[in-house]
């Protein structure tokens, strides 16, 4: 994450919108009892962790990523067999699928 970026999302005064969601009872019982045991305040705030935590490995992985297509095309301009280039391509897909 850049540093600029990184300032803004560490300040306390950042704000804030209303949102609603429905999540199931026990899922919210459960925060309710870990929060605290993590140090939080209450359960809101250890959801805003949880779902920033899980935003920033997102955005570090697509801000870092190359463009698949553009890598590939260069693949087979250098003369890569379209054999390895389509076992490389899955090999890299395969650490991450939506919905995990």
């Amino acid at each position: 994450m850049k540093t600029n970026d990184l300032k803004k999302r560490l300040q306390k005064d950042r704000p804030m919108t209303m949102i609603s969601m429905r999540m199931p009872e026990d899922v919210i019982e459960d925060l309710k009892r870990v929060a605290p045991l993590l140090g939080f305040s209450g359960y809101q705030p250890l959801m805003r962790a949880y779902i920033g935590q899980g935003l920033r490995v997102d955005l570090e992985r697509l801000e870092g990523s190359v463009d698949i297509s553009t890598l590939v095309e260069s693949l087979r301009n250098q003369g890569v067999e379209e054999s390895v280039i389509s076992m490389a391509v899955a090999e890299s897909q395969g650490g991450y699928e939506a919905g995990e």
